[in-house]
C-alpha cells in the first residue's frame, strides 16, 4: 500500500495505521535496527530501487529514500510503505520504507525532513548515490546527521579528483566504499603473492576507473612508496597485471548490488585501509 502524502505528521500517522495489523487489531513487532537514509537523485532511481528490494528481510530498518527535484514547486511529496514478514507462527514484523521527493527550495535542507523520521537510539547509514555535492548544504546536513556514509565511486566522474575532497570528511563520519568492497577478492589475492610484490613497480588494472584507482592506492599505502597506474576501461574487474606479469584470477564471484550494500550495513568503524588507499590515489 502506498498513500501520497505532504507532512511529517501525516508520514507518521500513515505509519502507525498501516503498522496495525488486520488480524488481531494490534501494531506489528518493528525490528528495525537501524535507519537507513538513501539520497537518490532521478537517474538513479530504478537502480536504488532494485537494491533495496534485495536487502527486504536481510536488514530490518526505518529505510527513508530521498529524491531532489530542485526544479518542482516546494514542498514535500510522500509516500510510505510497511512491508511484513512472518516471524514464527503466530507474530509479523514490520518494516518501514518512506519515499521523499523534496521539491524546489526543501532540497536545501534534507535534514529538517529526515531528523523528526529517524528512529531513535539506533544508527543511522547514508547512501549517497552519484558524486556527492561535497561542500554544498545537502550533503553537508545530512553527513552531520548520519553515524554512517555509503558511497560507491564507480559512480563518480573525473575520478581521482574527487577522492581529495572525500578524504576531507575521513574525519567527521565514517565512510566506505562499494567500489572498493568490490576488489576485495583481488586485494586478498593479490597479498597472498607477499613478498614476491614487494618491488612491483607498475600494476594493470583491467575494470572500472574506480577499482583501478583503489588498488593501485592500496598499494602504495602498503608499501609506502610510488607506484604506476595503467588503467584498461571494464565494466567490473576482470584482470590485474603485475609488472606486466597476470596475477591468478581469485576464486568465486563477484557479489551482487544488494549484497555488497548488504555487508556495508553491518559496519560500523572507521575503515583505515581504505582511508590509505583513497589518500595515495593521488601520489
Amino acid at each position: 500500500m502506498a498513500t501520497a502524502l505532504a507532512s511529517i505528521a501525516e508520514i507518521e500517522r500513515e505509519l502507525g495505521t498501516q503498522r496495525m495489523d488486520a488480524g488481531s487489531g494490534e501494531p506489528m513487532q518493528r525490528t528495525s535496527v537501524m535507519t537507513h537514509v538513501a539520497w537518490v537523485p532521478e537517474q538513479w532511481v530504478e537502480a536504488a530501487e532494485d537494491v533495496l528490494a534485495g536487502l527486504a528481510e536481510r536488514h530490518p530498518s526505518r529505510t527513508i529514500v530521498l529524491v531532489p527535484e530542485p526544479d518542482a514547486e516546494n514542498g514535500i511529496e510522500a509516500k510510505v510503505e510497511v512491508d511484513c514478514y512472518p516471524v514464527g507462527q503466530d507474530q509479523k514484523v514490520a518494516m518501514e520504507t518512506i519515499r521523499l521527493k523534496l521539491c524546489g527550495n526543501r532540497v536545501q535542507a534534507p535534514a529538517s525532513v529526515v531528523e523528526p523520521l529517524l528512529l531513535p537510539d539506533l544508527p543511522v547509514f547514508l547512501r549517497w548515490r552519484g558524486l556527492p555535492s561535497f561542500g554544498e548544504s545537502p550533503f553537508e546536513q545530512l553527513v552531520d546527521t548520519v553515524d554512517r556514509l555509503i558511497v560507491d565511486s564507480t559512480e563518480w566522474p573525473g575520478l581521482p579528483a574527487p577522492y581529495e575532497r572525500l578524504s576531507e570528511i575521513f574525519d567527521g563520519v565514517a565512510v566506505s566504499d562499494i567500489a572498493w568492497s568490490r576488489t576485495s577478492r583481488w586485494r586478498t589475492e593479490l597479498a597472498s603473492l607477499w613478498p614476491g610484490i614487494a618491488d612491483i613497480q607498475r600494476i594493470k588494472v583491467t575494470g572500472t576507473e574506480a577499482q583501478a584507482q583503489l588498488l593501485a592506492g592500496w598499494l602504495r599505502s602498503r608499501l609506502d612508496r610510488e607506484i604506476a597506474l595503467e588503467h584498461e576501461d571494464a565494466d567490473r574487474l576482470t584482470g590485474v597485471e603485475i609488472d606486466g606479469e597476470p596475477a591468478p584470477f581469485p576464486p568465486g564471484d563477484p557479489p551482487a548490488p544488494a549484497d555488497l550494500l548488504s555487508d556495508e550495513l553491518e559496519r560500523f568503524t572507521r575503515d583505515r585501509v581504505y582511508e590509505d588507499a583513497v589518500n595515495a590515489t593521488r601520489m
